[in-house]
């Protein structure tokens, strides 16, 4: 039967879309396998985790250490993890973890996922390892339910109550004091920072200033223990004072850092507010001044300190002058 060109060319064009409808359905079905097979893989890996979860079911452990992936608990800029978690598994599903905070024990949900990731109260964390007496996790950074690749990893490592009481025979006050390494750290970011101020870092025993008149004071600002929002870390990673001053030679309010270095001395750093260029000199003169004058002649000052060491840091101040 003689069939047209144009006939041709329906034909093929239908063989064409069937080849391409045949194609994309079995596109489909391999995409469609994938998600099952992973969603299958995260569920057996969640399960498994959970099964291991439930191994330590009841036994009461105690964070023993916290570190970056170098071994150090130091970050650069002198911010210091700190072990403070006490934890048990009540149940696969639940922990009772210690807040230091509300100075009780809280019981949170746990959420499992794949690769032995699971949701701790407030954490994410990946489950590195489960032995007889220890468990070690590392803490994941989170958002919109995405892991957030991280360049600095940190780690957190428990023992059991009773490895500590028993075997170690010891407690926490022992437990958690600076490593060997970290007091090297210290010691050697110390040299530097005295020897050149811009290498300076902050002080988990931060600066403390006191007014030695009664027409200057001091404020130094504290995030509240129950402010859910705060980190209390920032209390010494970025110590923050008020200081009014009466009676000064004329009204002022300046905003600026400063150095404080080991023996306590005070030294104008910089300015934290925007200065017009054409007043830049006289403003950062009249800032220096005043750290020169009032700030040297009314407070007492004691360095910011680290592991006991004193060393040069970084102090925010907002000053007010009144000259009344």
């Amino acid at each position: 039967m003689y069939k047209t060109p144009s006939a041709h060319y329906i034909t093929r064009s239908i063989l064409l879309l069937f080849t391409f409808i045949l194609l994309f359905a079995a596109k489909c079905n391999r995409v469609r396998r994938q998600i099952e097979e992973e969603k299958e893989k995260k569920a057996a890996e969640a399960l498994h985790t959970k099964n291991l979860i439930g191994t330590i079911k009841g036994i009461h452990y105690t964070e023993v250490k916290r570190v970056f992936d170098n071994g150090l608990s130091f970050s650069p800029v002198g911010f210091q993890l700190t072990p403070e978690w006490r934890i048990s598994f009540p149940s696969v599903d639940s922990v009772n973890i210690y807040s230091p905070k509300k100075q009780r024990f809280l019981n949170a949900p746990v959420m499992f996922d794949h690769d032995s990731i699971f949701n701790v109260a407030w954490a994410w964390l990946k489950l590195k390892y489960i032995k007889k007496d220890s468990i070690k996790f590392m803490v994941l950074h989170v958002h919109d339910d995405t892991i957030v690749e991280e360049k600095v990893h940190v780690f957190m490592t428990f023992y059991t109550n009773s490895y500590i009481k028993n075997v170690l025979h010891s407690d926490t006050n022992q437990l958690w004091r600076p490593s060997r390494r970290d007091t090297t750290y210290i010691k050697a970011k110390t040299l530097l920072a005295n020897r050149i101020a811009d290498s300076a870092f902050a002080g988990t025993q931060p600066v403390t200033l006191t007014s030695r008149s009664a027409s200057v004071t001091v404020k130094k600002e504290v995030t509240p223990p129950d402010d859910i929002t705060g980190k209390l870390y920032d209390d010494y990673l970025s110590p923050t004072y008020d200081i009014v001053i009466h009676h000064a030679y004329q009204d002022f309010s300046y905003s600026f850092t400063a150095f404080v270095d080991p023996s306590g001395t005070i030294i104008f750093r910089k300015s934290l507010t925007y200065i017009s260029p054409e007043f830049v000199k006289s403003t950062l003169e009249t800032m220096k001044g005043i750290t020169d004058s009032y700030l040297k002649l009314y407070l007492a000052v004691t360095p910011g300190k680290t592991l006991g060491i004193p060393h040069t840091s970084i102090i925010f101040l907002n000053v007010v002058g009144y000259k009344k």
